[in-house]
């Protein structure tokens, strides 16, 4: 398997990588140690060189040298077993810097992580420009192919350079989009004007945000303004520098899981329908790009293209990184500035409160992280830009983040600490609640019984507790193998397409991306209710009495397979789940140079692919060239002869028997 690090571009810049038009060729030359570095910047005689390089190298130090120098054409990369220790994050020290809610207006002290670098192992590298192309081997046998053709020709002798013919790879990535976001949405739009067959050189990172209310809600109108709703989020998305590997274990998947958990054990409480206040739980995507999901909920709702609007918020509890607690602490963290408020004071007072004292007897200890300290990067920053909502984040980490892979391929179920024991079939994997389930399923029913009190419960709620064993299939499905027995299970017929081997979660341009339609489905089946319709009756509800299809979605899925057979038993599902729009709103008002909204976009390719052969020296080529210029010279003389005397070379002899008198 093989992944390309692809152009992004956005309002102001193009970052990431890619080949000429005709691909990027050269000497394959294995990089293992930075020592071997210099036989490619300065001793090799075989330039340009085409580096293997040990994915323990792949850091910021070195890849500037590489970016420095035209002796390089291209970089594959293999990836390093185990993760590296010293940690390894290609995204910014700050990241989604500029589109949170602190700048030079609101709290101008915490903006641009003046009080707080939330990642300091971050390098920026996903945010650099190269302009050679760079490949991910994730398949060991691929790297020892590559290496196998480097020993076998291109190991220098004594010193000196190898003899041809060399082993040399090729790679191809072209992209169509060049500068920035502005540039190839304006080029898009001329095509699009005025070309018979538009080509799109660009696409906007898009896709949708999923959510659900505890108690049913009209879905095509709006909620009554004095109906207040509790929202929780997180988000669903990741990123790395290569496209579409993006495993999210820490940054994403421990803290939607947990979501999903605590959705669950809310649902199943007894008296949820009386609650006073309603519970909306809301899944965010495209957040690592800029917020893309929460600014355009923002949005709707200012826009009244929502269900409901931003003064129906009574409060916000977001989940974000939650996986890697230092013993059994989680961190609140709030808003200082909105804190200086005194309404808002005495509300953000109460949630803090609410949340303590739901941890009483689990195995959780929430901690401020003060109040001297702004909010790490979060969805909740987009809607306090909009308006002063009292509001925590739960984390792992007070300060720094305790995730030493954010954004980056290493961020993988190892950075999570789960561990299974070996032999285990597939199924039996599925089942196995490894610890981190169990301190996630903690984590969730903290949360859930949070949000019951939030909403108004009065009931004990030591009954409202997550499932571990939930929490260990969804954490085996979004990290360790989609196409697993149970999302089989819970999914439309028609989507089983969707549920590959590895799961990614990035947010991409074709919609929805496979973690949107999972998390739909998951959220479905674990906060809805089966009902007995027919197959036609629950695919067309609008035909079907008292099925209120402005309060409920319907979904026909496949169901488990039927025992000692291989027929499914599907089934009808009805909950409150939908989805909405994730597409920045600066895509809509057509501001492509935003500083507001995210500005995202995906450059267009024609094809990804790479290829190893043997090259002969210049003089071999030289030579091959001059004899066969020579050859073509002598044929064109030959048949020019030949032609001017055909009448000779080619005439019919006289019959001897035939004479003229």
């Amino acid at each position: 398997k093989t992944a390309p690090c692809v152009r992004l571009l956005n309002a102001t810049h193009q970052i990431g990588c890619q080949s000429s038009i005709s691909g990027d060729t050269g000497v394959i030359h294995v990089v293992e140690k930075e020592e071997d570095l210099n036989w490619v910047l300065a001793d090799g005689p075989h330039p340009p060189y085409m580096i293997l390089l040990d994915g323990n190298l792949f850091n910021r130090s070195v890849l500037m040298q590489l970016k420095g120098t035209s002796r390089v054409s291209g970089l594959a990369v293999s990836i390093a077993k185990p993760n590296p220790p010293q940690g390894f994050s290609p995204g910014l020290k700050c990241p989604n810097d500029g589109f949170g809610v602190y700048s030079k207006d609101y709290g101008p002290q915490y903006a641009h992580c003046n009080t707080t670098v939330w990642n300091p192992v971050g390098s920026g590298l996903s945010y650099e420009d190269f302009d050679f192309p760079i490949f991910l081997l994730e398949d060991a046998n691929e790297t020892q192919v590559i290496k196998q053709c480097y020993q076998d020709h291109n190991v220098p002798r004594d010193g000196s350079g190898p003899e041809y013919p060399l082993c040399a790879m090729q790679l191809f990535s072209h992209m169509h989009a060049v500068t920035s976001t502005v540039t190839c949405m304006r080029r898009n739009s001329i095509q699009n004007t005025f070309s018979i067959n538009p080509e799109t050189v660009c696409d906007p990172l898009l896709d949708y945000n999923v959510w659900s209310t505890l108690q049913p809600i009209n879905s095509s109108g709006k909620v009554d303004r004095e109906q207040e709703v509790i929202i929780v989020a997180t988000r669903i998305d990741s990123h790395s520098f290569f496209w579409n590997i993006a495993p999210g274990a820490e940054s994403a998947v421990s803290s939607f899981v947990t979501h999903l958990a605590a959705a669950e054990a809310l649902h199943k409480a007894s008296d949820v329908h009386s609650l006073q206040r309603n519970v909306m739980f809301t899944f965010f995507q495209g957040e690592t790009f800029d917020y893309i999901g929460s600014s355009r909920m923002v949005y709707d709702m200012e826009k009244d293209k929502f269900p409901l609007r931003l003064d129906n918020i009574h409060s916000f509890v977001e989940l974000n990184q939650v996986a890697l607690r230092n013993g059994s602490v989680l961190w609140m963290h709030t808003d200082p500035v909105s804190w200086m408020n005194e309404s808002v004071q005495t509300q953000v007072r109460n949630l803090l409160d609410i949340l303590s004292n739901s941890s009483v007897g689990a195995n959780v200890t929430l901690q401020e992280a003060g109040y001297s300290q702004p909010l790490p990067p979060s969805s909740f920053q987009r809607f306090l830009r909009a308006r002063h909502i009292p509001g925590v984040v739960l984390t792992d980490h007070q300060a720094a983040f305790q995730n030493r892979y954010y954004q980056s391929m290493y961020d993988t179920p190892e950075n999570i600490r789960m561990q299974y024991p070996e032999g285990l079939s597939p199924e039996e994997t599925l089942e196995y609640v490894t610890d981190t389930a169990k301190s996630l399923a903690e984590v969730a029913t903290v949360v859930a019984r949070a949000l019951y009190r939030l909403a108004g419960g009065a009931n004990n709620t030591s009954a409202i507790q997550a499932d571990p064993k939930t929490v260990t299939r969804m954490l085996y499905g979004f990290l360790i193998k989609m196409n697993n027995s149970w999302f089989q299970s819970i999914i439309k017929p028609d989507l089983k397409g969707i549920l590959g081997d590895v799961p990614q979660h990035y947010v991409a341009v074709s919609s929805p991306v496979n973690t949107t339609y999972l998390v739909h489905y998951v959220l479905a089946n674990l906060t809805g209710t089966v009902v007995n319709l027919t197959k036609e009756e629950c695919l067309n509800p609008d035909k079907t009495p008292n099925a209120e299809k402005e309060l409920y979605d319907y979904a026909w899925v496949q169901g488990s397979l039927d025992p000692n057979s291989t027929t499914r038993v599907p089934y009808c599902v009805r909950s409150t789940v939908r989805l909405s729009k994730a597409l920045s709103p600066a895509f809509e008002l057509r501001q492509w140079g935003s500083t507001e909204y995210s500005t995202w976009t995906e450059s267009r390719w024609k094809e990804i692919r790479a290829r190893i052969f043997l090259v002969a020296s210049k003089e071999l080529e030289i030579i091959t060239l001059v004899v066969g210029i020579a050859i073509l010279v002598f044929s064109l003389l030959a048949t020019h002869f030949i032609n001017a005397k055909a009448d000779v070379l080619f005439s019919i002899p006289r019959d001897p028997g035939a004479v003229a008198y």
